[in-house]
């Protein structure tokens, strides 16, 4: 179950980062790292999310009701581990200066946060059962 969401993380990482790429690619003005790290983060929640919610935590929801209420769920444990990975980035990009900082930062972060985030998920979040 843990290789699975390592596994996960690291897929759910590289896609983040991907889209942050993408981002940059088309606006490196003002705020282009804060719209870069939302749309990185929003994609890859989705995409952990499915991925953790069935062959992680082996969890299939009868209805749209319960599948909100653990998306939700997911979600909310998701906003401190996510506050530290917008966080090494941002001290990454601000503070360090080469061109792959802002990378490394959320790499970083992000490794940081999963391992938190597997935890609370493992005991908030997919025990509740449909």
């Amino acid at each position: 179950m843990l290789f699975k969401y390592i596994l996960f993380a690291i897929l759910a990482t590289s896609l983040n980062i991907l889209v942050q790429a993408v981002c940059f690619q088309f606006y490196d003005g003002k705020f282009s790292l804060q719209i870069a790290i939302v749309l990185g983060t929003g994609i890859g929640l989705i995409f952990k999310f499915f991925l953790d919610k069935k062959y992680v935590f082996s969890q299939n929801f009868s209805d749209l009701h319960t599948e909100g209420k653990i998306f939700s769920l997911y979600s909310l444990m998701g906003i401190f581990t996510t506050l530290i990975f917008w966080c090494f980035e941002a001290v990454f990009y601000y503070f360090i200066h080469f061109s792959w900082a802002k990378y490394l930062g959320a790499i970083t972060g992000l490794g940081i946060g999963y391992f938190i985030k597997y935890h609370l998920d493992k005991k908030f979040v997919f025990s509740i059962r449909s």
